[in-house]
């Protein structure tokens, strides 16, 4: 057993597996302590690392692509303290550090493990059920439905439609931008109806906005983790060959987009749905401009 115990959390090796279990300092965010414990298979991992500094190293693990939800749910995009894959090391413990990440290339060699991208998640993601209240309302997922329910202080537009409930068989993918602080971001369910229409996230009822806490909003990649496992893996869509540099940005495949006819019959319904709100005043002229034109640009 090959264990190094820090502030932020621990990294035990087995010999198969690397359970990462985070700290329970007050300093370990929110995100980590909720996602708690993650066993990663041997099989998943492409590297290991320890880099010194001068006060604190960092161990860092570099799984294969496709291996974990997470990590394509979440594009890179995680906060380096929120990413379960870093663990900053003291300076007094680099030894320990070194014969950890040491343990996990000597196994890796040994074992032969091949450093291409994964057919099949090899980890699970989140439990389901799973619920997180955003600042946009609270989205829930029990595996088989998301649904969401708007906050208050949603966009009219949204909650005039009620809440949105979506069945995994009709998702395409799920994108997702955290709310950085400075910028605001989204989590946007896109099925095979809304894939042509891209309304901004604020208006956008298959979408989160989320402006408000960065520490709550982060909680969202839980919920974008779980529905993204639950998706037919990357490897199995069209498009980019599996493995390229661009693989892991947003794109739609031939097989996950609708006949031309369809496509615009979604389109002239969802303009009438738009009529009929601006008609009954739950959108203003601008409003109704602005989300009229984000339709339209779908022909």
């Amino acid at each position: 057993m090959a264990e190094i115990i820090q502030r932020d959390g621990t990294w035990a090796f087995d010999g198969t597996t690397v359970r990462i279990t985070p700290g329970l300092h007050r300093s370990v965010p929110l995100f980590r302590q909720t996602y708690g414990e993650i066993a990663v298979p041997l099989e998943a991992i492409a590297g290991v690392a320890f880099e010194p500094e001068r006060k604190r190293g960092r161990l860092r693990m570099r799984l294969r692509e496709g291996a974990d939800p997470l990590l394509h749910a979440t594009g890179g995009r995680l906060p380096d303290p929120a990413d379960p894959y870093r663990l900053t090391v003291d300076v007094d413990r680099a030894g320990v550090a070194e014969y950890v990440a040491e343990e996990i290339r000597r196994a890796l060699l040994l074992d032969q493990i091949p450093k291409e991208p994964t057919k099949t998640y090899l980890l699970p993601g989140p439990p389901v059920p799973v619920s997180v209240r955003s600042s946009d309302g609270t989205v829930s997922f029990d595996g088989i439905q998301v649904r969401i329910d708007w906050a208050d202080t949603s966009d009219r537009v949204k909650r005039a439609t009620g809440p949105r409930i979506i069945n995994v068989g009709d998702l395409v993918q799920v994108e997702w931008l955290p709310n950085s602080g400075y910028e605001d971001g989204f989590m946007r369910f896109v099925t095979r109806e809304t894939s042509f229409s891209k309304l901004p996230p604020e208006k956008d009822p298959y979408a989160l906005d989320l402006w408000g806490s960065t520490r709550r909003d982060l909680l969202t990649a839980l919920v974008a983790t779980a529905v993204t496992a639950r998706l037919p893996h990357p490897s199995t869509r069209g498009g980019l060959e599996y493995g390229d540099e661009r693989a892991e940005r947003p794109r739609l495949t031939a097989s996950a987009v609708p006949p031309p006819a369809d496509h615009h019959d979604v389109l002239l319904r969802r303009l009438r749905e738009l009529g009929e709100l601006h008609r009954e005043g739950v959108l203003t002229d601008e409003e109704f401009a602005l989300t009229k034109a984000a339709v339209l640009r779908g022909f």
